[in-house]
């Protein structure tokens, strides 16, 4: 089996998963794999207008980095935010949107997901950011993305929904689900008062445990 089938099927995968956990429904959010092809860059990104239950491993898009499109579909209108993060950050492999219902409505706040519980560094940082509104698949949403994902593994998008990004899809898939939950949290917390913050100390001290999480073997 060839590396891309592979990441194609990986792809659908995840995707099913993401519909079935309730974080995307029908069409929205999408997700991509980064694939070079014949020594070209590129990607492979789910089809626009296109639902989980539909989704086969050929019906995945391949763009590459100039921009050039091979598949029989149609790439989602987000594949050039997908794009600009994968060019931003090489250490990235995996990119993964989804429309879920508590990040959403965080967003809808134009709030962030501050560090008020220890998980939160589960994005890499003290906090996962709620970038701007922009249209979707536009040059602005793009570059907002890209900022926004510049130090970190997630932000929020505006009025729009949650973008994860990591070195696996495992990965990308495990922190965009921690990022819901968490903001369910927060707005449960927020009915009630402003939650407490850790201080940037205590998320260093977790981020620095997180670093070294799992890593070692049992002797």
């Amino acid at each position: 089996m060839s590396r891309e089938t592979q990441l194609r099927d990986a792809a659908v995968q995840a995707v099913r998963r993401l519909d079935a956990l309730g974080l995307n429904r029908g069409s929205t959010g999408n997700l991509s794999l980064r694939c070079d092809r014949e020594g070209r860059g590129g990607m492979l990104i789910t089809p626009t207008g296109m639902g989980a239950d539909d989704l086969q491993p050929q019906d995945m898009v391949w763009v590459g980095e100039d921009g050039s499109v091979a598949g029989d579909w149609r790439p989602s209108s987000e594949w050039h935010f997908h794009q600009a993060v994968l060019a931003r950050r090489a250490d990235v492999m995996a990119v993964v949107h989804t429309h879920s219902v508590h990040a959403t409505a965080l967003a809808c706040l134009e709030r962030e997901l501050p560090p008020f519980h220890y998980m939160v560094a589960v994005a890499g940082a003290d906090s996962v950011p709620c970038v701007p509104y922009h249209s979707f698949g536009s040059k602005a949403l793009s570059m907002a993305v890209a900022q926004g994902l510049n130090d970190r593994n997630a932000c929020l998008l505006a009025h729009h929904g949650l973008v994860s990004a990591a070195a696996t899809l495992a990965q990308a898939l495990k922190i965009a689900i921690e990022i819901e939950a968490l903001c369910e949290v927060y707005l449960k917390a927020l009915a009630v008062a402003e939650p407490a913050l850790l201080s940037a100390a205590q998320m260093a001290e977790v981020r620095d445990k997180f670093s070294r999480y799992g890593r070692s073997r049992r002797r």
